[in-house]
């Protein structure tokens, strides 16, 4: 479990460090402008149907919930996938001594 959970880290770390590359590159193409993906605009760009679909879904049956929803949907994409690879590297990373 725990080296899935290792490949599971890592591969949330790399597609952190794409989505950086991205935005970076993004931005040095619009000549300095600062372009930062958010989740909603990378799940919009892998499959929009199903951005549309949640969004009704909250919409409709968990109103409570959708600002929290939006607000975390609104943060950069690269932030936290970064952020959960990393917290999972460290619970799940290499232990020293006997197991």
């Amino acid at each position: 479990m725990a080296v899935l959970m290792r490949l599971v880290s890592l591969i949330l770390i790399v597609i952190a460090l794409m989505l950086l590359g991205a935005d970076v590159v993004t931005s040095l193409e619009k000549g300095g402008d600062l372009t930062v993906r958010s989740l909603d605009t990378v799940w919009a760009i892998v499959d929009p149907q199903s951005l549309t679909g949640f969004k009704v879904w909250l919409h409709d049956h968990a109103r409570f919930a959708a600002q929290p929803v939006y607000s975390f949907l609104s943060s950069p994409g690269w932030g936290i996938t970064g952020v959960i690879g990393v917290i999972l590297a460290f619970i799940f990373g290499k232990r020293l001594g006997p197991e």
